[in-house]
């Protein structure tokens, strides 16, 4: 609540009006300037992961309980201030605490043969909106690439999953929210379309992809029915919007923009993508497609018939919801291994260690079990395990772990199960999305997030949503396929499923 007092906060060099007792992490969501930056809200302003982290000078509320507990002495005496706890209270100015640096974004996916049938007479752009990311691509109608753009999704300042998310629409965040996703795809339209040396207006063409609350954030539709039971989602796409409707104004207003079909309210556009770029429906091989990230999406192909079910495996193997957790960027921890008995660690850019992100997450609890300091009911010996120096991880991030790996693996196993198929009978496993393209299946298996009996039959795809959708902008006559596969799939649900409960809890061990 405010007072009615008007003050000013100068934002990165940028003032900006604020509220006596309004909140920071509220200000800066809103107005955006810090999304290219370090700053975030994976908890969804909750206070609960200490992430939002910012340099305070000025007026602003005193240091709680929780800001104490979770800041260092040092960072106190720097200013640092967790901004989701901190109010305004007179003229302050605020800047990130460091830079966010470099992400390392997978957007390469492999496109299988199709027969070219572009969907534009210039230039095609194809987008992937992803939970946590954003990637890009630019092609010509002769299907060459013209350019290739990632980043960061601003969205996390509202959270670090969609549920978060969708609080913050529901709390009168939504049109926010709106531009700034908007924003970011008209910068990486504008970047693109610079290293191809063309102007914006000269793409005719776009797919946007991405799970169904992502597409809802962007159109503007309203999310409230996804945020209980049953999960119903209004709108479902398959359809082409106008640029100028879902406010991207760095192309034509009329240009034709498609928005793929989702299956269901958390199975959505990006495994219809995925679905596509692997083929595995144009193959007799009974096959599984699981996208792992904060909402693990998956589908089974089996005897002429797709399943799919999605699972919420929260936000750890993104790096969020673990206290020394962060994407994949310099600086952060991605691979380890056991040397001599000891945990020897790779950082990301070769600089000195400050988090760790999800495929380093999956090999340093591998790791732990491998040298006994962690045994299989998940109970650390050594609370905290140092990791690489300062890096290490809680008992509280390992049950974050294994409630991600668990959620995973035991919806395989409940999708296989529903369909009556064993594992053994799984030919082929494809996993698609960024973290599954830095995961160490030996390790992935060793911790449980994969069923043991697939380790040998894994198939990494890369971003195969942006994969698919880059399919849609140049073969058109695949989109009737894509619609179909969407509209005849079986949906598995594990809400009130007892074979998900059973392997749920079974799944927690190591």
């Amino acid at each position: 609540m405010t007072n009615g007092r008007t003050v000013t906060v100068s934002v990165g060099g940028k003032e900006i009006p604020a509220g006596v007792g309004e909140r920071l992490g509220a200000l800066l969501s809103e107005s955006g300037l810090l999304a290219g930056d370090s700053f975030a809200m994976p908890c969804g302003g909750h206070g609960r992961c200490g992430k939002c982290r910012v340099k305070v000078t000025g007026e602003v509320s005193p240091l709680t309980g929780r800001e104490r507990a979770v800041l260092s002495e040092a960072e106190i005496a720097e200013g640092v201030r967790l901004a989701c706890l901190t109010s305004v209270t007179g003229d302050c100015a605020v800047t990130p605490c460091e830079a966010g640096g470099q992400s390392q974004i997978r957007a390469d996916g492999s496109l299988p043969p199709f027969t070219l049938h572009p969907t534009f007479s210039r230039v095609g752009a194809a987008l992937d909106i992803g939970t946590t990311t954003l990637a890009a691509r630019l092609y010509d109608p002769a299907g060459r690439l013209l350019a290739e753009v990632t980043e960061l999704n601003p969205e996390s300042a509202w959270g670090a999953d969609v549920i978060s998310r969708m609080e913050a629409c529901l709390a009168g965040h939504a049109e926010q929210i709106a531009h700034t996703i908007r924003s970011a795809a008209d910068e990486m339209l504008s970047r693109m379309a610079a290293e191809a040396g063309i102007g914006t207006r000269e793409i005719d063409a776009m797919v946007i992809t991405g799970n169904t609350v992502m597409l809802h954030l962007l159109s503007g539709d309203d999310v409230e029915p996804m945020t209980h039971a049953p999960f119903h989602a209004n709108r479902l796409y398959g359809e082409f919007v106008k640029a100028g409707e879902i406010g991207l104004d760095a192309l034509a207003p009329e240009t034709p923009v498609y928005l793929p079909p989702c299956a269901a309210a958390f199975v959505g556009a990006d495994i219809s993508t995925a679905l596509l770029a692997s083929g595995i429906c144009r193959s007799e091989k009974t096959a599984v497609l699981v996208d792992i990230g904060t909402n693990g999406e998956m589908m089974l192909w089996h005897r002429g018939t797709l399943h799919a079910t999605s699972t919420a495996a929260g936000p750890a193997f993104e790096g969020a919801g673990i206290s020394m957790g962060m994407g994949g960027r310099a600086g952060a921890v991605d691979r380890v291994k056991v040397r001599e008995g000891e945990l020897s660690a790779h950082v990301i850019g070769d600089a000195a260690p400050v988090g760790i992100c999800g495929s380093g997450l999956v090999d340093a609890v591998a790791c732990l079990l491998e040298t006994e300091a962690l045994d299989e009911t998940g109970y650390l010996e050594d609370d905290p395990a140092m990791i690489a120096d300062p890096v290490c991880l809680t008992q509280d991030d390992i049950r974050q772990v294994q409630l991600a790996k668990s959620a995973i693996h035991a919806g395989m196993r409940t999708l296989l199960s529903a369909a009556g198929v064993d594992c053994a009978e799984v030919e082929e496993l494809y996993v698609a999305g960024g973290f599954g393209s830095y995961l160490d299946i030996l390790n992935a298996v060793a911790i449980g997030l994969l069923p043991e009996e697939l380790g040998d039959r894994v198939r990494i795809l890369g971003n195969a949503a942006l994969a698919g959708a880059s399919m849609l902008l140049l073969a058109g006559d695949l989109r009737g396929e894509c619609e179909r596969r969407a509209r005849e799939v079986e949906m598995v649900a594990l809400a009130s499923n007892p074979v998900f409960a059973s392997e749920y809890m079974e799944r927690m061990m190591f």
